[in-house]
């Protein structure tokens, strides 16, 4: 038998409440019959009042809004999991990812990005930091090796990098779809500090991608075809797919494979002859 939302979440912010340690939080634990707290300390740390905390633990309080799920996940020391779960529940989608400012890539996932090698595999972030990358990226796509960490951006790179722009078989057209995509990124995060610095930058930089950004279109990047212009093997197509990082939504994979045999060729042709060098 399914239960109603509310009822839920009700059931779940009772399981938080009572699981919490309310001795470790500070409380006094004297006359307690749960190590959990009470129904008013909640409310009181979340600043809300108590009555209506009690109702929606009964599955009778209303839609509560963002800011206040928010505060109760702060007051029940929710991990990002159980925040979601918390959204979820309240309102019926997921909150916004939250930016992480540490850059730092386990291990893990860098090995990942080893193993596709021979095909080009990076990891960026919500505001397109590429953050790790494999030795096919680097050979293929951009020696990031050689970037400053700000520079390892891919909207920089696509309008501030010029050996990026003159790879790009339609540069006007990759421009267009990467802003687009870009715009509907970035709706996940939020206008941030962080983006309106990137995205007055770039408009002060260039004024296609500042009359790109005011046109507000959207794209879906997450699969598609990137066509490149090599010196060295001349034209070469990319299959490319993203991927989210269940462990991680504010990171994404983005993997490419050669789209013909003459592709695959012309890759593993770059790769073997840098690791002769090496």
């Amino acid at each position: 038998m399914a239960f109603p939302l509310s009822q839920q979440l009700g059931a779940f912010l009772k399981e938080r409440r009572q699981n919490l340690d309310a001795r470790a939080l500070g409380y006094d634990s004297q006359r307690r019959r749960t190590l959990g707290l009470r129904r008013e300390e909640v409310a009181q740390r979340a600043s809300i009042s108590v009555t209506w905390y009690t109702w929606l633990e009964q599955g009778r309080g209303g839609a509560p809004s963002v800011p206040v799920l928010e505060r109760l996940s702060q007051a029940l020391l929710l991990t990002d999991t159980e925040r979601e779960h918390l959204f979820l529940l309240g309102v019926g989608h997921p909150p916004q990812t939250k930016h992480q400012e540490n850059q730092a890539i386990p291990a893990h996932l860098q090995h990942v990005l080893n193993t596709l090698n021979p095909c080009p595999a990076l990891i960026k972030n919500l505001t397109w930091d590429i953050l790790a990358w494999n030795d096919a990226a680097r050979l293929v796509l951009t020696d990031y090796t050689r970037l400053e960490p700000e520079q390892r951006n891919i909207l920089r790179l696509i309008f501030s990098h010029e050996p990026v722009r003159q790879h790009q078989a339609d540069w006007e057209a990759v421009a267009r779809m990467v802003v687009g995509a870009f715009r509907a990124d970035i709706a996940r995060v939020g206008e941030s500090p962080r983006v309106q610095h990137l995205v007055q930058e770039l408009s002060a930089k260039s004024a296609f991608f500042a009359t790109l950004w005011e046109t507000h279109s959207v794209q879906d990047l997450s699969e598609g075809i990137k066509y490149l212009h090599r010196s060295d093997c001349g034209a070469l197509a990319l299959n490319y797919s993203s991927f989210g990082i269940h462990a991680r939504p504010d990171l994404s994979l983005l993997v490419y494979s050669p789209a013909t045999d003459e592709d695959a060729s012309k890759i593993a042709t770059i790769f073997s002859v840098a690791h002769k060098t090496i």
